[in-house]
């Protein structure tokens, strides 16, 4: 049954979406974040990074009166049933977890009165980080007790940035761990209208559940990436390769320059974290990491075979952000190959349609370009970082802008038949063989 009174406490993206999708579904949900500036952006719809669709619902929330903004805890939490924690538990500089914050909201969640209430962990760390740190920490402030006072549970998030929105409102599925079969259930009814496989189990299972599907993914992407060498190797398209050898799979990885953002690499920490509370190597997910974190050299490498010394050479970095459609440089790929191309001599110009000023912060020492052309002005070479819709699109017109017509397409979005035709010299993760005007 609808019109349930949530609060969340965390106004980032996993909090944002979580609550606008329950509004949506026809809850009355208060967001609560001590960043009042946060707040008012919001509340004006700017978000606090970008994320498709995320600003119109939010808004529309607000406007039926359905979203509730507040940097009050108690306030939110008295009238509320459900409470939900999203405040992030792991280090941006380390990936370790870190759980600071958490402890914190915790702490302002136990001043209140808890009587028949269920606090739900959005954010997932580490298995255990519910009951061992959200709970014994209310316990420890209040003398509240899970089960007694109030029902534990873990909902963890299953989408990914840049389709957030599309993701929370047709998840891959929706699992619940608690405590308490009875608050599991109450929860799992704030989905009703959700169409999802849904699961229920305890809260160290559904933990785990989540941390090990992006330990899967993550892997799918590493095992691309070295199926990728080999077929460059061998002289065969990777990609063709992988459709066929995966075929029927649920989940099939592209190669390219491997992934970034803050899910999958907090996911494999917090996982490598856990072996290492149980004395266990887990050398396959740490060789992932490591795997991943090789593959900006791809791009090195092909510009280095096709130009030799890159000092003085003008190089356009197609995208700065960790992933298409998005203005977060976490962990982005563009990072390490900016840095090294720098490091060789190379002139950086840089162009991305949102995450330009965030990169900028990271790191100022290249250049900026306001537009996929002024970036492709007299540049010697072209690597394409991120898969945004309109570097798909390079044409005849935007190849006679460069010195050079050396395309290195680390996404594969481009066609290679197209350019080749255009006069381009194409290289790309896992084709197996050069591809240039030459070469046809």
């Amino acid at each position: 049954m609808a019109d349930k009174r949530v609060c969340i406490i965390g106004c980032g993206i996993n909090g944002l979406v979580t609550g606008a999708v329950f509004a949506r579904l026809g809850h009355r949900v208060r967001l609560v974040d001590k960043d009042e500036t946060l707040l008012s952006d919001i509340s004006r719809g700017q978000m606090p990074s970008h994320e498709p669709g995320l600003a119109s619902l939010v808004l529309s929330g607000i406007r039926t009166r359905r979203i509730h903004l507040s940097p009050d805890t108690e306030e939110s939490v008295g009238p509320s049933d459900y409470v939900f924690l999203a405040v992030r538990m792991t280090s941006r500089k380390s990936q370790n977890p870190n759980f600071k914050y958490l402890k914190e909201a915790a702490a302002e969640v136990a001043a209140c009165e808890l009587d028949g209430k269920t606090l739900v962990l959005r954010e997932t760390s580490k298995p255990g980080a519910t009951e061992e740190v959200l709970g014994r920490t209310i316990e420890k402030s209040s003398g509240q007790k899970p089960t007694r006072d109030f029902a534990l549970a873990a909902n963890p998030a299953f989408f990914s940035r840049g389709r957030a929105v599309e993701d929370a409102l047709a998840p891959d599925m929706v699992i619940i761990g608690s405590n308490s079969r009875k608050g599991a259930a109450d929860v799992m009814s704030l989905y009703d209208g959700i169409k999802a496989p849904k699961m229920i189990t305890d809260i160290k299972t559904a933990e785990t559940i989540k941390l090990v599907r992006s330990c899967l993914q993550a892997t799918d992407i590493s095992i691309a990436n070295e199926i990728a060498d080999l077929c460059e190797s061998i002289g065969v398209d990777a990609v063709e390769v992988m459709e066929a050898a995966t075929a029927g799979y649920s989940r099939i990885a592209k190669p390219g320059l491997g992934f970034g953002g803050t899910r999958l690499p907090d996911d494999l920490a917090a996982v490598a974290s856990t072996q290492e509370s149980f004395g266990l190597k887990g050398e396959m997910l740490r060789s992932v990491g490591k795997v991943n974190a090789s593959r900006s050299n791809k791009a090195i490498e092909f510009l280095s075979k096709e130009l030799g010394d890159l000092r003085g050479k003008r190089i356009a970095l197609l995208g700065l952000s960790y992933k298409a459609g998005l203005d977060d440089v976490t962990n982005s790929v563009a990072f390490p190959i900016a840095v090294e191309l720098l490091a060789r001599g190379a002139r950086v110009i840089g162009y991305d349609p949102l995450a330009k000023s965030s990169f900028i912060k990271i790191l100022p020492g290249i250049s900026y370009a306001s537009s996929m052309q002024e970036a492709l002005l007299e540049a010697d070479a072209c690597i394409i970082q991120t898969e945004e819709e309109e570097f798909s699109k390079i044409n005849k017109r935007d190849l006679e802008l460069m010195n050079n017509k050396l395309i290195v397409d680390g996404r594969r979005v481009t066609s290679p038949t197209k350019l080749i035709r255009l006069g381009a010299s194409y290289r790309a993760i896992g084709l197996g063989r050069e591809r240039t005007s030459d070469a046809r």
